[in-house]
């Protein structure tokens, strides 16, 4: 139940980002939905991958690199999907940021809507 309420309150923070910021476009809540599921399929299969492959980068940027990788995962999932497009690299790190902040806020939510047992 937590995983569905989690992709779903997802799709609707990459709608408010939509409306927020202009450099990134979601055409309707379907292609949020699918959105969510490749950025949040790409976080997990690939990002990982990526994070040991740049880990001396990270470290002497002192983890700054992550923002970096956060972006690229988010610019892919726009490069694959139709209707979910992010205007270039800038955008895709601004909209990153704001896409990761408002999942910080939907995670604590859920957490004390679903304590761990």
């Amino acid at each position: 139940m937590k995983l569905i309420a989690k992709w779903l309150l997802s799709a609707t923070a990459l709608l408010f980002l939509t409306y927020v910021y202009a450099g990134v476009e979601v055409r309707s809540f379907g292609a949020a939905l699918l959105a969510a599921f490749v950025i949040g399929l790409f976080n997990g299969v690939v990002r990982p991958v990526l994070v040991v492959l740049t880990l001396p980068v990270t470290v002497v940027t002192l983890g700054l690199f992550l923002f970096i990788i956060n972006a690229l995962m988010f610019w892919a999932a726009a490069g694959v999907l139709e209707n979910f497009h992010v205007r270039g690299f800038g955008a895709a790190l601004l909209g990153s940021l704001i896409y990761s902040a408002i999942g910080l806020v939907i995670d604590s939510a859920l957490e004390r809507l679903f304590p761990k047992q």
